[in-house]
């Protein structure tokens, strides 16, 4: 049975599809206990700059568009000199991310979109906060 028929909306195999991950998520991320005061007291994120962005970025990752001219440790030690991060911020985090996927899509792009996260919490876990991170079970 494909994921259409399951009655999510496919594969994250269009922009359209990573625009709507993308605020799903972070609708989520903006009341949850854990992550909002991260983002909206300490990193004071503008989100009409900061959501395109993403898009750009997880369209790059997931599509091989070219567009984000991003760098990804520099806001997150930035963030994390101001109010150091822990483990249970990047539990939080890729939980959130995994279940605005499996809410609404499946399939390649998809999985890889969730392995590319999980990719994301190791390294900066590892660079941040000199803990290896993986995927909570």
């Amino acid at each position: 049975m494909t994921a259409m028929a399951d009655g999510l909306d496919g594969d994250l195999d269009a922009r359209s599809k990573v625009h709507d991950v993308v605020v799903d998520f972070y609708r989520e991320v903006v009341v949850d206990d854990l992550l909002a005061p991260v983002f909206g007291e300490v990193a004071e994120v503008d989100w009409a700059v900061h959501i395109p962005n993403l898009i750009d970025y997880w369209c790059q990752v997931l599509l091989g568009e070219r567009g984000y001219n991003g760098y990804i440790l520099g806001p997150h030690q930035a963030v994390h000199d101001l109010s150091p991060f822990h483990v249970g911020l990047f539990d939080r985090w890729y939980l959130l991310w995994v279940d605005s996927i499996d809410t609404r899509w499946a399939g390649p792009f998809a999985e890889r979109a969730k392995t590319h996260a999980a990719r994301i919490a190791h390294v900066l876990s590892r660079k941040l906060i000199d803990e290896d991170w993986s995927v909570p079970v």
